[in-house]
């Protein structure tokens, strides 16, 4: 049992207790901006660990990974747009359009390797993203606004926070079990053995292309859900859902928290938003003695710090954060 105490499973232990307790501190403390920034972050971190799927373990580096985040929240939109608002049809068809659309891409692009992968995914998402800037009806390059969140017959209410907070997690917990059940299985380990030597799985009789197709098909499926997910949240979809940096946002995550790991993007998504909401008021303050009342400009120039710190992070933590706490239970 003290063998298992590991630093690694000591973070994650905590952080899985943070993530379900956050509710209970929210309603001693009255602090909703926590539950909204976690409950964004659950989301984020379901589509990061999609992504780990493909990337981490299977080597596929797709840089249009968001556009299935877009897929799925435009689904929903739109058929909110058209008063279709059942959650019994919008999330269903979200992940059946999401489906689609990756086996699509992947049909195509897994015949590709390297760089020219990842340029055919990254085509497909901006492909995706131009056609939804020219969606005049569904409000073009402006987005287009959700008044009415999925409604599931009164089984579950999505307008009150606490409840799609956890809808979110257990769905973020059904996603990183579903691929630790993947990875572990047979099917998985074909998927990690084509990553490592694709000629010499297809050469003892394995059809590698069609069990990366379906695990491509698998991750962006489920990233769809994540994008249904975040159009209910945010009750607004945009074209920038999709957009090619936030597909870079999901990437960072992922190497972050550390790929091929089955915490990690959740690890990552942690770090890397709450990051990005501290080191503003951090900047802020300690630019104050020096520049006063204008400190609070120097937080607006944030990414100059957390670009170094990722940099670091790649460079010195092998693994990424996961990474990391593995190396200091060897040490």
């Amino acid at each position: 049992m003290i063998s298992q105490l590991t630093p690694r499973n000591f973070v994650v232990g905590a952080l899985l207790a943070i993530l379900i307790l956050l509710p209970l501190y929210v309603a001693i403390s009255g602090n909703n901006f926590a539950i909204t920034l976690f409950t964004r972050i659950v989301i984020l971190a379901m589509a990061a660990t999609t992504l780990n799927l493909i990337m981490g373990y299977g080597g596929m580096v797709s840089f249009g990974h968001a556009a299935y985040l877009g897929i799925g929240g435009y689904a929903i939109g739109m058929l909110a747009k058209e008063g279709i608002y059942s959650g019994f049809l919008q999330w269903p068809i979200a992940l059946i359009v999401s489906a689609l659309f990756a086996l699509a891409v992947g049909a195509l692009s897994l015949r590709t390797r390297g760089v020219y992968f990842i340029m055919i995914t990254l085509a497909f998402a901006q492909m995706v993203y131009y056609v939804t800037v020219g969606l005049a009806r569904y409000g073009g390059d402006d987005g287009l606004t959700i008044y009415r969140r999925s409604d599931f017959a009164g089984l579950v209410n999505l307008s009150n926070k606490t409840v799609f907070y956890y809808i979110c997690l257990v769905l973020l917990f059904a996603t990183i079990y579903l691929v630790w059940r993947l990875v572990n299985s047979r099917f998985g380990m074909v998927i990690q053995g084509a990553r490592s030597n694709d000629r010499r799985m297809r050469a003892i009789g394995f059809p590698t292309y069609r069990y990366r197709l379906s695990c491509f098909v698998i991750a962006g499926t489920i990233c769809g859900l994540s994008g249904a997910l975040l159009a209910n949240f945010t009750d607004f979809v945009s074209p920038a859902m999709m957009h090619w940096t936030r597909s870079g946002d999901l990437i960072v995550m992922v190497v972050l928290g550390g790929m091929g790991s089955l915490f990690g993007p959740v690890i990552g998504a942690v770090a890397l938003l709450a990051l990005e909401e501290a080191l503003p008021i951090l900047i802020s303050l300690l630019a104050f003695p020096v520049l006063g009342s204008e400190a609070g400009r120097a937080g607006e120039y944030w990414q100059i710090i957390l670009g170094p710190l990722l940099l670091l992070v790649v460079l010195y933590a092998r693994g990424g954060i996961d990474g990391m706490l593995a190396s200091l239970r060897r040490g």
